[in-house]
């Protein structure tokens, strides 16, 4: 009864403009009935008093109450997201006419938002679409929300049919529990193979919702095994051919020596000669996969703490080279494997010193912090003065070498080992003059840490 009983605000507007105007209306009244004035002068000037007095009273009514209803039309086509109405006739320097501007700008601001808005939505549901990678939305009772092109081909179905549908009927329930991002091997009516699963948690509406995200695996993995067997087998080709190319040479020349008669007469050392190098050859060729095999065995690294100097040092020593120098760096402890640490940068020391046999220049070998990494990290870098690098593409292909004699599979190893340790290794041209710059960079452990996880694992 309250609430009706409550005057709207242009009545009350309304009825405090006519009480603004009533003192004076009432004396001007009082003096016209009690001065000597005709009747018809009376009801006249009355009359007019009072017309003036309900005319300003409206008046002033209507310019209260056309500009709010102005500003609650504007309000309402906002709620209702429609972003094209203005309010007319608004000029500055005055109080309303300074809201009917920002109320103006505020419109259009909120028309620019949403346009920008439509169009990221529209481009994400564009990429949604065009990628290859299946995307689910489900909600908090594991209905299925949304599902872009690639998802509705996994599950052998049109979208309009698995919208709203559960988990457990799409066989999407594992991929929702258990660990994620993992790997499984599972059938789908649009797929079979190897999928990466990955998932989060997002809001939509206030409400909880899960994005799954299935990778196919399958297709990146053989195309890359393709390409790693076409590289492998390229190197084993190349060096199997010069191998038995030879090989097959001598035998059809020892053939035709034996198949002589009569035989020549140094034909025993010509048979000779020609098995001395078919033996050598097939040495080389065993010697080579003796090296495949090594490269593929590789275990994983024994960590323990290394003082970087000691078996930097060591290293050196070992090689008994005049020309290697040491730039000490910082006392420094980390976690690593001694032994593969030692035969990776033996393998580099010595590349090292055999691009400089020629050249005659020297070797240095340093250490250093790596300034603002996370985790920190210890660079030790090789640096020679011999002709550079020719031809970085094929520094890491396995069995890759264009050392007489060499096996090419040092750089592999020592990247190996590198990548075991949770570094990197790598091999470019020198900046400041001739030669090349080995860099390996670890993560560093403090040397208490590095004597604590070693006596733990102890």
């Amino acid at each position: 009864m309250a609430s009706r009983s409550r005057l709207s605000h242009d009545r009350r507007i309304l009825l405090m403009a006519l009480a603004s105007a009533a003192p004076g209306a009432l004396i001007s009244l009082i003096f016209l009935w009690t001065g000597t004035y005709t009747p018809k002068v009376q009801w006249t000037l009355t009359v007019f008093i009072a017309l003036v007095c309900l005319g300003f009273a409206f008046a002033l009514r209507e310019r209260v109450v056309l500009p709010l209803q102005t500003l609650s039309n504007l309000l309402a086509a906002l709620g209702e997201g429609d972003f094209s109405i203005r309010a007319r006739g608004a000029h500055g320097g005055d109080p309303l006419g300074d809201v009917m501007i920002e109320v103006n700008a505020l419109v259009e601001t909120l028309r620019h938002q949403r346009l920008d808005a439509l169009e990221a939505t529209t481009l994400l549901r564009k990429v949604m679409a065009e990628i290859d990678v299946a995307v689910f939305t489900f909600d908090e009772e594991r209905g299925l929300k949304f599902v872009n092109r690639a998802g509705a081909r996994l599950l052998g179905q049109p979208a309009e049919r698995l919208l709203g549908r559960r988990a457990g009927e799409l066989d999407l329930a594992e991929a929702l529990e258990g660990d994620a991002p993992r790997v499984i091997n599972t059938a789908f009516p649009g797929g079979v193979g190897r999928w990466e699963i990955r998932r989060s948690l997002f809001r939509q509406g206030g409400r909880p919702h899960e994005l799954l995200v299935l990778s196919d695996l399958s297709q990146p993995l053989r195309e890359e095994e393709r390409q790693a067997w076409q590289r492998l087998i390229r190197v084993i080709g190349h060096e199997m051919n010069n191998s038995l190319a030879p090989i097959k040479s001598i035998a059809g020349s020892l053939g035709a020596i034996i198949d002589r008669d009569p035989p020549v007469p140094d034909w025993r050392e010509d048979v000779q000669r020609g098995l001395s190098v078919i033996a050598s050859r097939s040495e080389a060729l065993s010697r080579f996969m003796s090296a495949y095999a090594r490269l593929a065995k590789l275990p994983p690294p024994k960590v323990g703490p290394v003082e970087v100097s000691s078996f930097v040092e060591r290293v050196v020593t070992l090689e008994n080279a005049h020309r290697i120098t040491i730039s000490p760096g910082p006392r420094m402890t980390i976690q690593a494997d001694r032994d593969q640490l030692e035969q990776l940068l033996i393998n580099l020391v010595r590349n090292a010193v055999d691009a400089v046999a020629e050249t005659g220049g020297g070797v240095g070998v340093g250490w250093q912090r790596v300034p603002g990494s996370a985790p920190p990290m210890m660079e030790l870098w090789i640096e020679d003065e011999g002709p550079g690098l020719s031809n970085t593409g094929n520094l890491f292909v396995p069995l890759f070498t264009t050392k007489p004699g060499g096996s090419g599979i040092g750089l592999v190893l020592s990247r190996q080992i590198a990548e075991a340790h949770g570094g990197s290794l790598i091999l470019e041209n020198r900046d400041d003059g001739h030669g090349c710059r080995a860099s390996l960079r670890i993560p560093v452990r403090s040397t208490a840490a590095a004597v604590k996880e070693a006596a733990a694992g102890a």
